[in-house]
């Protein structure tokens, strides 16, 4: 990845950590001074993300060092471990909503307030720009924490239309004497609760797959298979695997070769794997190529 590209996603965890430290400050107060159960939450949950994006930002920077001595195969696990770490303050912002907004059902219900529902409104605007400029970032650059970001403003989006929903109901429910829509704060806090968790079980979920080396999707794997076949002194594929490491993937390939080349032919002919596959895939940062024998007429007799 080029300097510009790393300079980006620096950049756009860069921003989100100031809206979400902005957002926090601004939810908590107004939460605080209107009494908003849900804003207070949403607060909480903005706050978790200051944490999250922190660490977003320092995972990035660290998954692009260059490979050393102690760290043969790259830093690129970094950004895993920043998006596991999004993953599990989500979880915790979730339950905690969810805790607070039930407690909520056992008291009298709060007045709603304009001033809430204006903060809400500003908040999903804001972060549905973040979440579709980090997305599109993350995806392009293949940046998984910049990805786990996006993901976790997507969950900030969800959480500001529950709070634009129930304080909306509250305002509503204040004006005409409906009891039950008063207490559409809390309720909506455990709506966001509820997608804050499912969003944070799958980037969780992905995280530890890339973690525990988990093998990439057979589609890739079979187009990896493909491009070793199509090199003409390759006769057989004994056994291939792939594994993302972070923003890229390392390829594992043991094929068979005729046994009379000899060492330069055969050093030529793994060079001409390698290259054939990062050729066609700007991902793939390592292909380790093993080379077996191959005898013609033990394939025949196998025939």
């Amino acid at each position: 990845m080029n300097q510009k590209s790393n300079s980006t996603g620096t950049f756009a965890i860069a921003i989100s950590l100031i809206s979400n430290l902005l957002l926090t400050i601004l939810k908590l107060a107004i939460g605080l001074m209107v009494g908003s159960q849900v804003l207070l939450a949403d607060g909480i949950h903005n706050a978790g993300d200051v944490v999250a994006a922190a660490a977003a930002l320092s995972a990035t920077i660290i998954a692009r060092k260059p490979r050393d001595n102690d760290h043969p195969y790259g830093h690129g696990k970094a950004e895993v471990i920043g998006s596991a770490i999004v993953a599990v303050i989500m979880i915790i912002a979730a339950f905690y909503i969810a805790y607070h907004s039930v407690e909520s059902f056992f008291h009298p219900a709060v007045q709603a307030s304009y001033l809430a529902l204006a903060v809400a409104a500003v908040s999903l605007v804001w972060k549905q720009w973040l979440y579709l400029y980090c997305m599109r970032l993350g995806k392009q650059m293949n940046n998984k924490s910049l990805i786990a970001t996006a993901y976790d403003h997507l969950a900030d989006v969800y959480a500001s239309i529950a709070a634009v929903v129930g304080v909306g109901a509250a305002l509503i429910g204040d004006q005409f004497g409906i009891a039950f829509l008063s207490y559409g704060d809390p309720i909506a806090g455990i709506i966001v609760a509820y997608f804050i968790l499912k969003l944070a079980y799958h980037m969780g979920k992905e995280a530890i797959d890339i973690l525990m080396d988990k093998m990439v999707e057979q589609e890739k794997l079979d187009l990896y298979e493909n491009l070793v076949l199509s090199v003409p002194e390759v006769k057989r594929i004994d056994r291939i695997r792939a594994r993302e490491h972070g923003h890229y993937i390392i390829i594992d390939v043991r094929v068979g070769v005729p046994a009379d080349l000899n060492i330069q032919e055969g050093h030529d002919v793994s060079k001409k794997i390698k290259t054939t596959i990062m050729e066609r895939h700007d991902d793939v940062e390592e292909v380790l190529v093993h080379l077996n024998p191959w005898y013609e007429e033990e394939e025949q007799l196998l025939k």
